[in-house]
């Protein structure tokens, strides 16, 4: 017995807003998403099911913003609905996903989850377990992942790891074979990037550098931010995984400039972060409470997500290994490379170089494992 599950969705998109002019609807259109499963396929009924529920509505968050496009920014993308997004992760097969530590691990539930077919891989193969319960199938090398899927995406902690699963004994470059892709989510620098890349490419493989913005949390609620440099036509085929991993990606040019960027994203929220822990302790030695620092920096220009949550760890003393959204000596590492990408540059990076000598004090102290905002106690005792 076969089920056919035509469906139809109407998708208008209002007018939307850039750089004060105002552009004008578009009429709307007409999405087929029709197809046919065999009666066991129960997958694939469920998901014709969310598809016709889909078809009544356009999806809640239709546009997320519109802003003007550069040739580096694609942009932000509309939240398609769940009936093209069934279609699109059929159309994309079995995805490889490579490290799963704080950030890997929830990017690629959230792949599974979307319906995407995933193969991971982990050094440590216990952490598969949880993946493989969601629907994930585990591989034993990350050659294997290669084999088995025409894209995969690698999220590894340092250059080190990215060179050794790259490179090293059955790594991705010895199973690569021409059309393959290879995601590098990384945060690395461009000179490791642009190796890894050169060894993708002999082989007849295709890169795409894609670091991303964002923490534990963000990484949980696919709102990263995506950093894609490198292949571009590996960029436009990852917009269905990034769809579901990030709120915002954008295509930034040649291998490098995705390495770049993150780096000069994070060497900001380092010092951000050092010189938020300085305000408290000043606050706090003045004689101020420290709510109410909180509250008034809160309200004005200065506001920010980040010191929301950091403020929250440093209230509550979030410190320990187990609480850690953005590990120190991680970093520490970005810190490192931002400096050394600031002297082939030729660019003064005074503020950097203290945050990353206070990091380094913190560190000496047993906290490489901790928070980054575990370097708060540290700057908060010590003295002029």
């Amino acid at each position: 017995m076969r089920l056919s599950a035509p469906t139809f969705l109407q998708i208008n998109q209002s007018s939307t807003t850039t750089s004060g002019c105002t552009r004008a609807p578009k009429p709307a259109r007409t999405v087929s998403v029709s197809r046919s499963v065999t009666h066991g396929d129960t997958n694939a009924l469920v998901r014709q099911s969310a598809a016709r529920k889909a078809c009544t509505k356009v999806c809640s968050s239709s546009f997320l913003s519109s802003k003007k496009k550069t040739k580096f920014d694609t942009g932000l993308r509309p939240r398609r609905c769940v009936a093209v997004k069934a279609r699109e992760t059929e159309n994309m097969g079995k995805v490889g996903f490579i490290g799963l530590g704080i950030m890997g691990k929830p990017m690629a539930s959230n792949l599974i989850k979307a319906g995407f077919q995933v193969v991971v891989y982990n050094r440590t193969q216990a952490k598969c377990e949880e993946l493989v319960k969601l629907g994930a199938t585990a591989a034993e090398t990350p050659a294997k992942v290669v084999e088995e899927c025409d894209t995969t995406v690698c999220m590894l902690a340092d250059p080190k790891a990215c060179l050794e699963v790259a490179l090293g004994e059955n790594g991705i470059a010895s199973a690569i074979t021409s059309g393959k892709a290879i995601v590098d989510m990384s945060t690395v620098d461009a000179a490791t990037s642009a190796q890894i890349h050169a060894a993708i490419k002999e082989k007849g493989g295709r890169f795409l550098e894609a670091p991303v913005s964002g923490s534990k949390k963000p990484a949980e609620d696919g709102q990263l931010v995506i950093l894609g440099a490198g292949d571009e036509d590996v960029y436009k085929e990852a917009l269905p995984l990034f769809e579901v991993m990030g709120k915002k990606s954008v295509y930034l040019g040649e291998v490098g400039n995705g390495a770049k960027m993150k780096l000069v994203v994070n060497m900001m929220l380092g010092t951000m972060t050092t010189t938020f822990s300085e305000a408290i302790g000043l606050a706090e030695k003045s004689g101020l409470n420290r709510d109410e620092f909180f509250d008034v920096l809160g309200a004005g220009a200065l506001q920010s997500p980040w010191y929301t949550i950091k403020g929250n760890a440093v209230k509550n003393e979030l410190y320990k290994p187990e609480q850690v959204t953005f590990p120190m000596k991680h970093m520490q590492k970005d810190l490192r490379l931002a400096l050394e990408l600031g002297e082939q540059v030729n660019q003064s990076l005074t503020v950097a170089k203290e945050t990353n000598k206070l990091f380094l004090e913190a560190m000496a102290e047993g906290l490489e494992d901790c928070d980054l905002i575990a370097v708060h106690p540290v700057i908060s005792k010590k003295k002029k």
